[in-house]
């Protein structure tokens, strides 16, 4: 028999693992909840048509396709299956897909509502996305996106809230992190400086992967997109810029002072910089030029996060779409959004022994009734005790007190309450400590107070 197996790129979590994992999505959750963020979920598979075009045309190779139900090869013809072209065929059997990211579904949603939602709407969204991608490490097919949007306001004050909600996660995680900063606008006015205002899908792409490939490696892939010698060594120089922020700017600002465009993201920087003078974040924030995140969606501010002590990807993403709803009819309402990754947060978390004890989401005490009338002494206290909020279990079978203990020190049970002949006369519990060995006999009615302060 066949071992069973998942797909590459995804993964099952242990009880163990699910607890940590509950601990992020809480704390990104609790920090989007205090910004004003309302929760909504979408569903898991989109009609083909929300989908495509909007990620590139690499965003739409790595979509998952779902067959038609049903006898979805009847309209297919004998000739058009010997040509064998898997693209035109793919686009008569399916039309869903599962989504790519949460930020098209949601601007699905808003134009689906518009007549029921306030604007400005601010919206925050935590579910899994899938993507064909080649599983490595730090990338997986299926992961969790913790997003959150706020959409229907062109003002800047968004784009700084967003540092805030960012700073203030990581805060929370104790993960220290550089938030990296560009601005679609500028990388169009670099466009138009090096003379190839047309090719800014292209050079973006390309200039996205410079800390992955190295800057060889992206002149070649310029190259091999045609984008002429002299605007490659004109580019150069532009993606080397070294200094402060404000050095990297006023440099900037000279390359540039021929694009009113170019000129136009340079302010908008400056302005979201300028609020985190006022009310300054901890993290390190660094102007980027390389950053473009590849996604055509993006009109303004783009935003990354990176983690300064884990050898991993960017583990935050986003930044400004002026009209993504446009695609869907629904004109001239622009957004700005961040997605969190859960599982590469997860990761770091893991790789720098970050996170919490988390014993609070264990089983904090395990009844081990010896016999029948044992049993039914513990069930009302069982119930007492949960409802007084005590994480608390009962050994649901008739077993020597040795397997009992076994299944506690197992499962990291730290007390169990053992019930037998001696303990229903006195109307108590022999309470031991799995940690110290301790045991000591309570009485029912002070149960509760023990337990608890055994934990704090």
């Amino acid at each position: 028999m066949q071992k069973p197996s998942i797909p590459k790129g995804t993964r099952d979590f242990s009880p163990d693992e699910m607890a940590k994992r509950n601990y992020i999505f809480d704390t990104v959750s609790a920090v989007f909840r205090v910004y004003g963020f309302k929760q909504i979920e979408t569903p898991a598979m989109e009609n083909l048509t929300t989908l495509l075009g909007k990620y590139g045309d690499e965003g739409d190779k790595l979509l998952f396709r779902i067959l038609n139900s049903g006898d979805f090869m009847s309209d297919i013809s004998t000739a058009e299956l010997l040509q064998k072209n898997s693209i035109k065929l793919t686009n008569k059997i399916s039309g869903k897909g599962l989504r790519y990211d949460l930020t098209v579904p949601f601007a699905r949603f808003v134009v689906q509502n518009r007549d029921k939602l306030i604007f400005p709407f601010k919206r925050f969204q935590i579910q899994p996305v899938w993507r064909a991608d080649r599983p490595q490490k730090g990338r997986y097919r299926e992961f969790y996106q913790c997003d959150a949007d706020m959409i229907g306001s062109d003002s800047l004050i968004n784009e700084f809230e967003l540092l805030q909600i960012i700073d203030e996660v990581f805060n929370r995680l104790k993960i220290k992190v550089v938030i990296k900063l560009n601005n679609r606008k500028i990388l169009s006015g670099i466009a138009e400086f090096i003379g190839e205002p047309q090719r800014i899908v292209d050079i973006t792409v390309a200039i996205d992967k410079l800390d992955k490939t190295g800057l060889e490696n992206v002149k070649k892939e310029l190259e091999e997109k045609n984008i002429p010698p002299e605007a490659i060594n004109k580019l150069q120089p532009v993606l080397e810029l070294k200094g402060t922020n404000v050095e990297k700017l006023s440099k900037l600002k000279n390359i540039l002072s021929n694009s009113k465009t170019g000129l136009k993201g340079i302010d908008e920087i400056e302005t979201v910089m300028g609020y985190t003078k006022n009310v300054p974040v901890a993290s390190e924030i660094e102007l980027d030029l390389t950053l473009a995140r590849g996604l055509n969606y993006y009109t303004g501010t783009i935003i990354e996060v990176k983690a300064l002590d884990a050898e991993i990807g960017s583990i935050t993403g986003g930044g400004r779409y002026d009209n993504l709803t446009g695609v869907f009819g629904m004109e001239r309402i622009s957004g700005v959004g961040i997605s969190f990754g859960a599982d590469r947060i997860y990761d770091v978390l893991n790789q720098l022994d970050l996170f919490p004890d988390n014993s609070a989401n264990k089983t904090q005490l395990l009844f081990a009734p010896f016999g029948k009338n044992e049993l039914n002494f513990c069930l009302p206290l069982l119930q007492k005790l949960r409802k007084a909020g005590i994480c608390t279990e009962i050994y649901p079978e008739q077993a020597k007190l040795k397997k009992q203990l076994s299944y506690a020190d197992s499962n990291k049970i730290n007390l169990v309450a053992i019930v037998g002949e001696n303990e229903l006369q006195n109307n108590s519990v022999s309470l031991k400590n799995m940690i110290t060995g301790e045991q000591n006999e309570v009485k029912i009615n002070d149960l509760p107070e023990t337990v608890i302060s055994n934990y704090n």
